[in-house]
């Protein structure tokens, strides 16, 4: 008769638990050619690269143009979004929130998404949602007359446009598998309740809309909506008799619009920009306790990276200019890892922003100066520096029982 045995052999090494966070970076799908995207620059056809790399100066040591380390690539070429994906992944940004943009009724900047990133060869390693950039389009994204700050195309959408989107987000993206969600809820998140109530006609035909939208998602075989508005001081606040009005609060707004989780877009819509980024980002997380108290539904914290948007003035803009490093923004990502950690009843998500926003000053990706510094910061935060474990291997060995008896 013969025994296997099983002896464990603690040789080679397998990688350590999974990721417990998901750190989402907002991108901004401007850096390509789009038809009427070029009527907002003088040449049109590299996208906002061009506002970028013709920045000059406006005082003594101001940090512009900011020159990306991968050179000027288009972001809707599939091989340049792999390249930006396997460095996200690879140092823990695991989800994008790609802007999205619908004006007269057609979509608008699309081919980031559709053409880059879901056509790249690596998609299935990372996630991503859309954030419906729905405010207004303004004169502010053309150098030569952003100082009128016009509006070109309006943000808000009737009924009739609004169906068209729920449509569209739907059967283009939510099915997706690489598209985040919640509890088997596609997320989606919405910039501008002002503006969107403002299309809409209304709180009531809002609320309406909105519903709507959860039915349809229902229907495609989903278990519902994961709605998520972006909170800032353009939010509006609803009062007990269900209007937006000076005694309004957003509690009631959340409540009304039913709201599943918040996050922020920029800490500019919390804080006034000044010269130090620490002052600035202090006080942005103060918020913080506050929504974390007042709020029951999740708050996701989020992080910028900075704010710069001369690129898009001839006039001088105010910056953040002091302490603007990836050693100040990692505290800040500490900051929010803690805040995650604090709330273990909802999903460790944190945005940044952004992964991308080189016309403000605000992006994770590499440049001349920092080169990889702000992805190593957040390596440094969400990926576990644990060594990796033993694996054990398993030998098996036959032996004669008979011998044994010996």
């Amino acid at each position: 008769m013969i025994i296997i045995t099983a002896i464990l052999a603690l040789t080679g090494t397998f990688a350590s638990a999974a990721d417990k966070y998901d750190v989402a970076a907002f991108y901004w799908p401007s850096l390509h050619f789009d038809e009427r995207w070029a009527e907002f620059f003088p040449d049109g056809s590299q996208g906002e690269w061009e506002s970028i790399r013709n920045c000059k100066p406006k005082w003594e040591g101001h940090w512009q143009p900011r020159v990306p380390a991968w050179g000027y690539q288009m972001d809707n070429d599939p091989k340049a979004m792999e390249k930006k994906i396997d460095a996200a992944t690879s140092h823990g940004v695991n989800v994008m929130i790609f802007d999205w943009y619908w004006f007269e009724n057609k979509p608008f900047l699309e081919s980031a998404l559709n053409d880059g990133f879901l056509k790249a060869r690596n998609v299935d390693k990372m996630k991503f949602y859309l954030m419906w950039a729905n405010h207004d389009a303004k004169t502010a994204w053309d150098i030569r007359r952003s100082h009128k700050m016009e509006t070109i195309w309006p943000g808000s959408v009737d009924l009739l446009t609004f169906k068209t989107v729920v449509a569209r987000v739907i059967k283009n993206y939510f099915a997706h598998p690489s598209y985040y969600k919640i509890d088997g809820k596609p997320v989606f998140s919405i910039y501008d309740m002002n503006n969107l109530i403002k299309g809409l006609g209304g709180v009531k035909q809002t609320v309406d809309a909105l519903d709507y939208f959860r039915a349809e998602v229902k229907k495609a075989g989903f278990p519902g909506l994961h709605f998520q508005m972006i909170y800032w001081g353009r939010v509006p606040k609803i009062d007990d008799s269900g209007f937006a009005s000076a005694k309004g609060t957003a509690v009631n707004t959340i409540k009304t619009f039913k709201v599943d989780s918040l996050t922020n877009y920029q800490f500019v819509h919390l804080a006034r920009p000044e010269a130090d980024y620490v002052k600035w980002a202090d006080k942005a997380v103060s918020n913080w306790p506050k929504w974390s108290k007042n709020f029951d539904v999740p708050y996701f914290p989020h992080v910028s990276v900075g704010w710069d948007n001369n690129a898009r003035f001839v006039a001088k803009r105010g910056a953040v200019t002091d302490n603007v490093n990836p050693e100040t923004f990692k505290k800040y990502l500490i900051k929010a890892k803690a805040y995650a950690d604090a709330h273990p009843d909802q999903p460790k998500l944190i945005t940044i922003n952004a992964w991308n926003e080189w016309v403000e000053g605000s992006y994770l990706e590499p440049d001349k100066r920092f080169g990889m510094g702000y992805l190593e910061a957040v390596k440094d935060v969400f990926v576990s520096s644990d060594k990796p474990e033993k694996k054990p291997n398993v030998l098996l060995i036959a032996v004669d029982d008979l011998a044994l008896s010996e």
